[in-house]
């Protein structure tokens, strides 16, 4: 056996350990959560919530993506509360692969992304022809807006994602490889089977911008809104775009922190089952910087990735300011992305009271906290409903930023929390929309 062929083999002995105990580990973290929190986190889901492909996205996403039953979570202990979120974040990670294997699998780091796709940046000629001649599909595409050239390679069959990425990388050590990892909503609202979508008026230059799922028509979102697709079955009004824009923009039943606002609304969900992958976002960010987007909130949370940090970077450098939720996988969960991006004002959220909420996030740095908590927004039957998670403190920082016009402007107006973690202090913590 060559040293090539023993490598190979010993990949083939890792792969076969991971996939032997990945599942049971994934089962193991919903029974390690405090006693009863199976119950709290994994309510049953509605008839045909499950039905078809795509409706995981965003709707499940929505029931697993935060604490769905909320009561009590600040009388637990940090280890307990740590247990419980953990298993919440598990529980979310195995009904994607359980549901939607076909599409979604996990990558080198054990976290999920599009089943059998590589991106590749930097990659030289020799390089995607050696690949191309190893099997692998090859694209070349070009981002709008960024001038970002992304090489989408589809993994040869029978080759896991994982070992597909040691091998990629060996053959293009110069080049910056990942997985096309999945980013989910940080916050739950409640879905619906299916609305209207909000459209109406031209959206020029200067415009607030939105990357989440689709936002159904609402008499509080009467201003100019413009939505566009970037997976299969987008845009789609979906219960939690729909909530975040109406505290952007909203008036009326529901105010936002810039009423009336202009919305560029970029669906990254849609119908698919791996929506809200890097690749989409980062096409949606491309599309904001042409459009000229002034502020751009994403309200999604996942693991650093290449692809997605180059092209923040390049945003940036293109004078959009963009806002994220820390998430709500906790105060001990690893950083979340792309909130923890240098680049990034990341948000936190704070309840009626102005506290820390227990299940928000730190990220890799804070530089705001807003209301998360005891609120209302906009739902997609034109009424309201009850809100909760830092998904829904990023549009609140992300309005005042637009008014305001300068991170400085918010320093000023943002008064002190309670002690660390709010970062700057607390922007607007008026706007709940409870009366």
């Amino acid at each position: 056996m060559d040293d090539f062929d023993a490598e190979k083999a010993g990949d083939d002995r890792r792969e076969e350990t991971e996939m032997r105990w990945t599942r049971p580990l994934l089962i193991a973290g919903l029974w390690l959560a405090a006693p009863g929190a199976q119950a709290q986190l994994l309510p049953a889901p509605a008839a045909g919530a499950l039905n078809g492909v795509g409706q995981i996205v965003p709707d499940t996403l929505d029931r697993l993506g935060g604490i769905v039953d909320q009561s009590g979570l600040d009388r637990l202990s940090p280890a307990r509360l740590a247990d419980r979120l953990a298993a919440a974040r598990t529980a979310r990670i195995d009904a994607l692969l359980r549901q939607h294997g076909d599409a979604v699998e996990l990558d080198d780091r054990r976290e999920p992304a599009r089943r059998g796709i590589i991106l590749l940046t930097g990659a030289d000629a020799a390089a995607i022809e050696t690949l191309r001649a190893a099997g692998y599909g090859v694209e070349r595409i070009e981002a709008e807006g960024i001038d970002m050239a992304i090489t989408r390679l589809t993994v040869p069959d029978g080759q896991s994602l994982a070992r597909a990425l040691r091998s990629v990388r060996k053959i293009a050590p110069k080049a910056q490889a990942s997985a096309d990892n999945l980013y989910f909503p940080s916050g739950v609202a409640t879905e619906r089977r299916s609305a209207a979508l909000a459209g109406h008026g031209s959206v020029g230059r200067g415009a607030a911008g939105l990357i989440d799922g689709g936002v159904a028509a609402h008499p509080a979102l009467a201003g100019p809104i413009e939505q566009r697709g970037f997976v299969a079955g987008a845009p789609r009004a979906s219960a939690h775009g729909t909530a975040v824009a109406s505290l952007i923009g909203g008036y009326g039943s529901v105010k936002g922190a810039a009423p009336g606002t202009p919305l560029l609304v970029a669906d990254v969900y849609g119908d698919d089952p791996a929506g809200g992958s890097s690749f989409a976002i980062v096409r949606a960010l491309g599309w904001m910087a042409a459009r000229g987007a002034r502020v751009v909130t994403i309200s999604l949370v996942g693991p650093d990735n290449p692809l997605l940090a180059g092209a923040i970077r390049l945003v940036r450098d293109k004078g959009v300011m963009l806002v994220a939720a820390v998430g709500n996988d906790g105060p001990a969960a690893p950083p979340a992305y792309p909130a923890s991006y240098p680049q990034v004002i990341a948000v936190t959220g704070v309840d009626g009271r102005d506290r820390l909420l227990p299940e928000a996030g730190r990220a890799a740095h804070v530089d705001f906290a807003a209301p998360g908590a005891d609120m209302m927004a906009a739902d997609m039957d034109g009424g309201r409903d009850k809100v909760r998670g830092t998904s829904f403190a990023a549009p609140l920082v992300a309005g005042r930023l637009m008014a305001g016009g300068s991170v400085e402007a918010l320093r000023r107006e943002a008064k002190p929390g309670r002690g660390k973690g709010y970062g700057a202090g607390i922007l607007y913590d008026t706007c709940r929309n409870m009366d």
